[in-house]
Order: structure tokens, then C-alpha cells, then sequence
């Protein structure tokens, strides 16, 4: 199988092991892996904020470098829900407009074929152990756009379940949002800190030495948090965790 990472703007920005680690798990696992140089950013921080026009250039251009791809893998269920979610939607209002249905027809090639990576993992190559060690306690914490927008459910349990030496143990309110929320956190500072210190008190209460979630944006707001209330923990991605084994593993 031949699929395309992408890998978003804040992984490539700031947190490109993760992706690195994306294309070590996929590659043990019989996936060839290209990184498409042309992408750039998926619309959503501007769908998001209210410029859905100018989303529009972003979401035409997505579809034209992921098009060819058998699949279209992302460690992030924030941009995956973007393409499943919102670029339908997008299609659908331009169509409202008196737009015609261009967009909707542009767009929809990519969208069945975006997935996160935990639900390719699961769902398409059929795996849950992927041959991982890493002898740490985990936490899970599901962030919103996964659970809700994707519907990941239990996917991502079941691969750090599977995970040879990881103990896994189970997040009090853990379908709280974290407060993060992209903008959100900008706009209403204190109401997004107050509910990051919830949730890594909650974190922090299990005694895991890593809180572990799908989607690296939640986990900078998360461990911004948790430096600050010098808990200890360390905030690491599931890929990160999933890439690790006995031969090399994860730091």
C-alpha cells in the first residue's frame, strides 16, 4: 500500500519526531510512505475562525497533492476531521451560495480516504499489536475531534493495551475537553487555563508517568500546563509511543 503522510502544521512546525516516528511504525508494518513536499496547511485554523473563504485555496490545494494516494495518513484528529468533517461542509455551502458544485467535486476525492492514524492502523491494515515496547505507565486522555468528530472510540486504548510493557490506566473525565481548542485558547485565556489545570489534575491523580493522547496541539496546551504545576509528567504522542520497541526505543 502506498499512502501519503500528512503531517500538519503544528507537527511540522514543532513537533516533527512525531512524524518521524509516523513513518517508522508504518514502514515496519509493510507501508511504503511518502511525505508529499507541496502540502501546507489543511484550512482548519481558518475554517475555524470564521474565514472560510479563504479556507477554500488551502482545501483546493490539500486535494490536488493528496488525490493520487491510496490513503492519506495524519497523526492529528483535529486536521483529519477538517478534511472529513468540514471540507463536505465546505462543498456544500459554496453549492448554497450559488456557487456551483466545483468545490464539492474537488474535494471529494480526498475525503473517504483521510484517515487518523490510529483508525488506519486499526481499521484498514487490521492491527492492534504493533510490535511496541515501551515500560512506562500511560494515561490516555481522548481529545475532542477524535472522539467526537472522528469517533476513534476505543481504537487508540486498544493499541497502548497491546503495547508490551506499558500499563495502561484509565483517565478520570477523560471526555472533558482540555481547553485547548485551537483559537479558543487565545480568546478565552482564563476559561481554557482553568480547564487545562482540571484535566492535568485528573492526570495527575492516576500516578501514570505519561499522559498520552492523538493529536499534538491538546498535548502543547496539556504540557504547557503540567510545566507549570511541575507535576512531573511528560506529555508524548501515541505514535511516538507506538514507534517505540526493545531495539529503539522511544526517549
Amino acid at each position: 500500500m502506498r499512502v501519503a503522510l500528512f503531517l500538519t502544521c503544528v507537527n511540522d512546525t514543532l513537533y516533527p519526531d512525531t512524524g518521524r516516528a509516523v513513518v517508522k511504525l508504518l514502514t515496519r508494518l509493510g507501508v511504503d510512505v511518502d511525505f508529499p513536499m507541496a502540502q501546507t496547511c489543511c484550512g482548519q485554523a481558518h475554517y475555524n475562525t470564521g474565514y472560510r473563504h479563504e479556507a477554500e485555496p488551502l482545501a483546493r490545494h490539500f486535494s490536488d497533492v493528496f488525490r493520487e494516494y491510496e490513503a492519506i495518513v495524519t497523526p492529528s484528529g483535529s486536521c483529519g476531521a477538517m478534511v472529513r468533517e468540514l471540507y463536505p461542509r465546505m462543498g456544500e455551502r459554496a453549492r448554497a451560495e450559488g456557487r456551483g458544485d466545483t468545490l464539492a467535486a474537488t474535494l471529494a476525492p480526498v475525503v473517504p480516504k483521510t484517515y487518523e492514524l490510529t483508525e488506519f492502523l486499526v481499521d484498514v491494515l487490521g492491527v492492534t499489536d504493533v510490535g511496541a515496547w515501551y515500560p512506562h505507565t500511560v494515561t490516555y486522555h481522548p481529545t475532542c475531534h477524535g472522539l467526537r468528530g472522528l469517533g476513534l472510540g476505543d481504537r487508540p486504548r486498544r493499541l497502548l493495551k497491546a503495547v508490551k510493557g506499558l500499563e495502561l490506566v484509565e483517565l478520570p473525565g477523560a471526555d472533558e475537553c482540555c481547553g485547548f481548542g485551537g483559537t479558543f485558547a487565545l480568546k478565552n485565556p482564563d476559561v481554557s487555563a482553568a480547564m487545562g489545570a482540571d484535566k492535568v489534575r485528573n492526570a495527575e491523580s492516576t500516578g501514570a508517568q505519561v499522559l498520552c493522547a492523538a493529536d499534538n496541539s491538546c498535548l502543547m496546551h496539556i504540557g504547557g500546563t503540567m510545566a507549570r504545576l511541575r507535576t512531573g509528567m511528560r506529555p508524548v504522542h501515541i505514535a511516538e509511543i507506538l514507534a517505540s520497541t526493545e531495539e529503539e526505543p522511544a526517549v
